[in-house]
């Protein structure tokens, strides 16, 4: 894992590339909500790498070794970042793939710094919260502030059933192993409770339409934390843009089923014109597939 200093915020990332091919064109890779991006090395790094593509994960600010960062950054902070670490690394235009809060700093590039991209898929994505959601997350915040640290079995039961589809949850044998996994890996976010505060500013719906980057907007159809019917309001915003619901799969839909969602980023990054003539005129119909 190399070290990029980004305005002054140390950023940890990892850049892997076919042989040959270190300045072929990139995937960046963009995690939610206090994950790693190693979480991206189980499925999408290895299929992206083999379809010919340079791709690049990191730690965002928040999430060890990267820098922790200070109470009250912003979606803006996180999109510098981004930006600064693509160019950086060389890496614009680069093809983008985000989830949850990755996904929300992926929207606020495209809108920033079209330049820096050629394509975006945005999954388990929103541009509002509703009721639940906004309380659900200011509960997680009080938690955290209250110092009560809870025993790792009960917070992997947690993130299982919070994070997981029932498809899932009813297999015994793959429940069990994903349980384990939860145990295993969890570890301090010092970052967390001030990635958790940053919240979808309704308005931003709105502002979708001025994106004109080509976009694949992925739901999961059992997600609880961003549930499919706020994915579909920004696959709606965002013109031309494509949509999928992606079944038997919660918000680690990715994870889940990596197959169908490895299929349906590289088909996507496969159809952008690769002239950027032709992007400027490309658009997607919208529809559930």
């Amino acid at each position: 894992m190399a070290i990029a200093t980004i305005g002054g915020t140390r950023l940890h990332y990892e850049d892997h590339a076919p042989e040959g091919r270190e300045n072929g064109e990139s995937v960046v890779l963009v995690m939610g909500s206090g994950g790693r991006g190693r979480a991206w090395h189980l499925h999408q790094v290895p299929a992206l790498v083999e379809a010919g593509y340079r791709v690049i994960t990191y730690n965002s600010r928040g999430v060890p070794p990267s820098d922790p960062g200070r109470a009250g950054f912003t979606i803006g902070d996180l999109t510098a970042d981004l930006a600064g670490l693509i160019e950086h690394l060389s890496a614009a235009p680069c093809h983008l793939v985000g989830t949850s809060l990755g996904a929300l700093v992926a929207q606020e590039l495209l809108l920033a710094r079209p330049d820096l991209v050629a394509a975006a898929v945005l999954m388990a994505t929103r541009g509002r919260d509703d009721h639940l959601r906004a309380a659900a997350a200011r509960a997680e915040i009080e938690l955290l502030d209250s110092g009560i640290t809870l025993p790792h079995r009960f917070q992997a039961t947690r993130q299982a059933v919070q994070n997981l589809s029932p498809h899932t949850l009813n297999d015994e044998l793959t429940v069990s192993d994903w349980l384990s996994v939860f145990e295993q890996s969890l570890s301090p976010c010092p970052g967390l409770r001030y990635q958790l505060a940053i919240k979808p500013d309704p308005g931003r719906l709105a502002a979708y339409a001025a994106i004109t980057t080509p976009c694949l907007v992925l739901a999961f159809a059992d997600d609880l934390v961003t549930p499919p019917h706020l994915v579909a309001e920004v696959a709606r915003a965002i013109p031309g843009a494509a949509h999928r619901l992606i079944h038997h799969a919660g918000h680690y839909g990715y994870l889940e089923q990596p197959e169908e969602v490895n299929r349906q980023i590289l088909e996507f990054f496969r159809g952008v014109p690769a002239d950027p003539l032709a992007r400027t005129h490309h658009t997607t119909p919208t529809g559930a597939g």
